[in-house]
């Protein structure tokens, strides 16, 4: 330590100051941390030429920085625009524009950004200095865990694509297998990269990654547009149906029949239970990005850069949720399967849509009155709020008001739809009635975590009172015997402590752990198998095939989404009550 006392002192001077830069850098970084901690200005001071010099090139970085976002935020949204004027023109006027040139726009662009994904893993990454720092809070597990999941059915369901056209090649263009597997390639690529470095804080060739980030942004939004609005594939399945239900009758018909049958079947289920998943994954893909992008140029605290020491989960002490939660888990895998036995036929039958849509009247009733008797413990706690400024926890809560979007809209389409036809039969009041209660079960959750997320969990006040009672009593650490008794009595202490919780942590753990469960249930039932939106006909008949179609691949990706980032916000609810 002398030695390296000693050593500014016997250096060169451009040695001298690169070491004074770096102590004005460290010494404003810690400024700035501190103003953003505690929410006060930075205390003023005599400053020297140094400090104010580099005061300017922060200044001056900081605005690079913006100029930069600026940038590929106006590059995205026109590529954004272009392509949706390409989606619409094909709606509306698909003489002119074909789905065929949609597909090449799309090809383009994902050409490019899977350039750009292969230079960022391969070149950018690998500079030096390039990561130094990854952002903790960025990619959890259940992000991850999803992009790899609705990744993998998104292969899949270009793999039963390109099965399907291959069966229909005597009538199909050779060209269109082509876009599927470019597509292939492109989400195998950009998962992989998504996945391996979603946490990155890059720091070099900013400007390049902005924008690159940025157009594969624009990229999956444009295909989640186009899946969404895009029935092409439905019709001729469609059609296709209905031609071999006219050859069996005995009429001959021009459409395009499959070879193989009993392959075509295959390819053809396949293709329409993966389908919700490309949305999916779309969705998935552009927070990631989006997360990525604000990150460009970031730089963490030293204490930021290390994850959060959360205490882990555990079942400890909650009984009544557990088991409630366990009991609407089987009782909507056993709907579930019921369900998806009987679509597996020719038509579902009225009597099982009932079930389905009984399941739901009951179950989120019950999840609703957990959620007001959980935010009213809320206002009861002693726990004071956590005001300090925290982007995860806002871009939380955006991903959670805008996720809600989804569900709440086809519950509000449901509602014209019922109310302006028939509402005195038995399934149409199941279904206003499932509408309603969706739309308070709603509400009311996202009252219940966006209060639990803004409450100040007790485990974070843990080290510092432990690190003041060791400073308090440094006499303590005398032996290793006074020091085993120390931890026998602080365990014991903690074990009674957690037997004995009051009654409003406890029924927060429960309420917590019991919407746990139910929203993954409710997150299975529409996210695999046939969707009883669309296949009970009401809205169809109503709107329309394609309008329908619409509002329903709009909606329910973000339904889906909406419980698995429920399920996320809940476990910390949960984690610090």
């Amino acid at each position: 330590m002398p030695a390296q006392a000693s050593a500014p002192a016997e250096a060169p001077p451009v040695a001298s100051a690169a070491q004074e830069t770096g102590a004005v850098l460290a010494k404003e970084n810690r400024v700035d941390v501190g103003a953003e901690d505690t929410g006060a200005p930075a205390s003023p001071g005599p400053k020297s030429w140094l400090v104010r010099h580099f005061s300017l090139l922060l200044r001056r970085d900081r605005q690079a920085q913006k100029a930069g976002q600026l940038f590929s935020g106006l590059l995205a949204l026109n590529v954004v625009f272009l392509g949706g004027a390409f989606v619409c023109s094909m709606i509306f006027n698909n003489v002119a524009v074909t789905l065929g040139d949609v597909w090449i726009l799309l090809a383009v662009l994902k050409a490019l950004s899977l350039l750009w994904l292969l230079y960022y893993v391969v070149g950018t990454t690998r500079r030096p200095h390039a990561v130094l720092y990854r952002d903790p809070h960025a990619g959890p597990v259940w992000v991850r865990g999803s992009l790899l999941l609705f990744g993998s059915c998104t292969l899949f369901l270009n793999v039963f694509r390109v099965g399907y056209d291959v069966s229909h090649i005597h009538c199909k263009s050779q060209l269109e297998l082509i876009f599927p597997a470019i597509e292939i390639v492109f989400i195998g690529v950009q998962t992989w990269a998504l996945w391996k470095h979603c946490k990155d804080c890059i720091q070099v060739q900013t400007n390049f990654t902005r924008c690159g980030l940025m157009l594969t942004l624009a990229t999956n939004l444009l295909m989640w547009v186009l899946a969404v609005t895009n029935d092409s594939m439905h019709r001729e399945i469609e059609a296709e149906l209905n031609a071999l239900m006219e050859k069996f009758s005995g009429n001959d018909t021009n459409t395009c029949l499959c070879l193989n049958a009993t392959v075509c079947e295959v390819f053809r289920r396949g293709y329409l239970m993966l389908y919700p998943f490309s949305t999916e994954y779309c969705l998935i893909c552009c927070a990631v990005l989006f997360v990525m992008w604000k990150n460009v140029g970031r730089r963490l605290a030293l204490h930021a850069s290390a994850h959060p020491s959360t205490p882990p989960f555990h079942l400890h002490g909650t009984i009544f949720g557990l088991l409630l939660g366990l009991l609407a888990l089987v009782a909507g895998v056993c709907v579930f399967v019921i369900f998806q036995i009987e679509a597996s036929g020719p038509s579902i039958a009225r009597q099982y849509f009932t079930l389905y849509y009984a399941f739901y009247a009951a179950v989120l009733p019950t999840m609703s009155l957990a959620c007001l008797a959980g935010t009213a413990i809320h206002g009861l706690e002693e726990r004071e709020l956590d005001t300090l400024k925290n982007p995860t926890r806002s871009l939380d809560v955006v991903l959670l008001m805008g996720a809600a979007l989804g569900q709440m809209g086809i519950a509000y389409f449901s509602i014209v739809a019922i109310v302006a036809t028939r509402p005195h039969e038995l399934l149409n009041r199941l279904i206003l009635a499932y509408s309603l209660l969706l739309l308070l079960q709603h509400i009311a959750q996202n009252l219940f975590i966006i209060e639990g997320l803004h409450r100040r969990p007790l485990w974070e006040a843990a080290p510092e009172g432990l690190a003041e009672k060791r400073e308090a009593e440094p006499h303590r650490r005398g032996s290793l015997l006074e020091l085993g008794q120390g931890l026998h009595r602080a365990s014991r202490a903690y074990i009674h402590s957690y037997n004995h919780l009051n009654w409003k942590r406890r029924a927060l753990k429960e309420i917590s752990l019991f919407l746990i469960l139910c929203n993954i249930t409710l997150w299975m039932m529409p996210a695999f198998g046939i969707h009883p939106e669309f296949e009970n006909g009401l809205e169809k008949d109503f709107y329309g095939y394609r309008t329908w179609f619409t509002i329903v691949n709009f909606g329910l990706p973000l339904g889906v989404f909406y419980r698995m980032h429920s399920v996320g916000g809940l476990v910390e609810v949960y984690l610090g009550a």
